[in-house]
């Protein structure tokens, strides 16, 4: 028999947004919370929705990804973005907050709700005959990491972010690029290359070993697979190692000259629609503004648009293309669902976004009814079926932004902000249907609930 509450397994921002969700639509729910009994090495509260890193929910710009995402979540009746929204503190073009107030009133809002009941004991195995949401984040205990690798199998989780700057391809000068798979295999060309003389080759090892890198927090072991060595760790080994590892030319004659460069950055296609491209195996710790300035000098990359760029820390995610649909629950157990940074997706907000979504199809699937699945046209629909892509081979953790969205009908131009505005309206007009299609009564209902309670906090 399936037990009458569902289970959110995980305090952070998804498990937050994921409780208040499945609890605003009438159903129970035990939120499962190991802190205080057991601390994580990030926190330093027994508090829900605690921010760890930074007190930012990203850009508030008109037709940002964030925005897009943002409003996108106003539709739906995202809970914990409309308390930072309501306890916002100055900062300029983004939205912050007051990180301890926030925690504070998601706590009390959680902790008064009558069909919320906290569990402040550490899980170390899925419930049984359960609906759960899975919200552990990145720093997932290890007992229960080791009894869900029967469910994830041996090499569907990955303990280490090691993630690579994607640009957008619009923004590439394709004049001094070329399309090529090493050897010419595959039946589709996948690859751009950047093709280097010995000069630019030494003028990027010179920039790689000299740029100002992050330093890792207290609680992150700088303990590297060699899979995924940071790029100028690479570069530290000797000058020439890069050039004999993932920018070695072997197979990738420029059809242009007929000549193999000394030295090749390959771009590979991060989308079906080939609107966002990837530096293979340029994962690295430099700073952000060092990444632009550095890369920026590679040949057709001068005025490169970085829609993520490259990172490495301690985390816990699944291989979602393998294991997770779109409605973030398993493929093979439907029962259990996925939300928050262990579903790849990178940022504060998305991981609201996910803990929304995968309550949201909690209860349908607690009500006997069809799971959700977003429009691709979305924001959020987008991200969630780029992490789902089952033809990726490559699985890297992503966030929003707008080399995710499908390319427009009939637009061809170069004006960003026009195609950014364009897109922007596409993604409401898309969500809006989709809820009046849908049926989502339950969002006017959340949304009084919002305006009772919470515009005095």
């Amino acid at each position: 028999m399936r037990q009458s509450s569902i289970h959110v397994i995980g305090g952070g921002l998804a498990g937050s947004e994921a409780a208040y969700q499945v609890a605003m639509r009438g159903i129970s729910v035990v939120l499962h919370e190991m802190r205080p009994q057991k601390m994580t090495e990030a926190h330093s509260t027994s508090q829900f929705a605690e921010l760890v890193c930074s007190n930012s929910f990203g850009s508030v710009s008109p037709n940002s990804a964030s925005r897009i995402l943002k409003d996108e979540l106003h539709e739906l009746g995202g809970f914990v973005l409309s308390v930072a929204e309501a306890i916002a503190v100055p900062a300029g073009a983004s939205l912050a907050v007051d990180r301890v107030k926030l925690s504070e009133i998601i706590t009390k809002k959680l902790e008064s709700h009558p069909l919320i009941t906290i569990s402040r004991q550490e899980v170390t195995e899925i419930p049984k005959n359960a609906i759960t949401i899975l919200a552990t984040g990145p720093l997932t205990s290890k007992p229960l990491i080791e009894s869900l690798t029967p469910i994830f199998g041996n090499n569907s989780l990955y303990f280490y972010d090691a993630i690579s700057p994607i640009v957008s391809a619009d923004s590439l000068n394709l004049d001094k690029l070329y399309f090529a798979n090493r050897y010419d295999k595959g039946e589709t060309k996948d690859f751009l290359n950047v093709p280097l003389t010995e000069a630019q080759y030494e003028t990027l090892v010179d920039d790689l070993l000299s740029g100002d890198v992050v330093l890792p927090h207290n609680f992150e072991e700088e303990k590297y697979f060699e899979s995924c060595m940071p790029i100028e760790a690479i570069a530290a080994r000797g000058r020439k190692t890069l050039s004999f590892g993932p920018m070695k030319p072997v197979g990738l004659n420029d059809p242009k000259t007929g000549i193999r460069p000394f030295a090749v950055v390959q771009l590979r296609t991060e989308n079906k629609y080939k609107t966002a491209y990837n530096l293979v195996g340029f994962q690295t710790k430099l700073k952000y503004k060092e990444q632009e300035r550095i890369f920026r000098k590679l040949p057709g990359l001068e005025n490169a648009e970085f829609l993520r760029l490259g990172s490495m820390h301690r985390n816990t995610y699944i291989d979602s293309p393998k294991l997770l649909q779109p409605t973030l629950q398993l493929k093979s157990h439907p029962e259990l669902f996925v939300a928050g940074q262990l579903t790849g997706t990178e940022g504060y907000l998305e991981s609201t976004a996910t803990g929304l979504l995968a309550a949201v199809n909690a209860v349908q699937l607690y009500q006997d009814k069809t799971s959700l699945i977003l429009p691709e046209k979305t924001m959020l629909g987008a991200l969630l079926h780029a992490i789902t892509d089952n033809g990726k081979t490559s699985f890297q953790p992503m966030n929003v932004n707008m080399g995710l969205l499908p390319p427009l009908d009939n637009f061809s131009g170069k004006d960003k902000k026009l195609k950014y505005g364009l897109l922007a309206a596409r993604t409401q007009s898309e969500l809006k249907s989709w809820i009046h299609e849908k049926g989502w009564e339950a969002v006017a209902v959340f949304k009084t609930d919002l305006l009772m309670a919470g515009d005095k906090f």
